[in-house]
């Protein structure tokens, strides 16, 4: 294992479209953006026990705020990873929101 899976994943993505795909057996996590498919496969199987089928990533571009007709906030890029376990596994973090 190349890096520590901890620093590897950095928060998973509650949202709606990602509570139904939980029931499908696909989560959904921020990563580093530094972090690869392998990368991203071994942490989620380290952390959460189970196994990883595929994994799909996002890299999400950043975004600008608007006050009128300025640009004021910018919104910071990030990369988003879709992990898919074997039916009859579950992460368990998901499971009560």
């Amino acid at each position: 294992m190349g890096k520590n899976p901890y620093e590897v994943i950095i928060r998973p993505v509650i949202t709606e479209k990602s509570n139904v795909a939980s029931a499908y057996g696909q989560y959904t996590f921020v990563v580093d953006q530094q972090a690869n498919k392998v990368e991203i496969a071994e942490a989620v199987s380290y952390i959460f026990d189970v196994d990883v089928v595929k994994v799909r990533v996002i890299n999400q571009a950043p975004k600008f705020g608007r006050w009128g007709r300025k640009r004021v906030q910018r919104k910071s890029a990030y990369k988003k990873a879709v992990v898919s376990v074997p039916p009859g596994q579950r992460i368990e973090a998901f499971e009560g929101v």
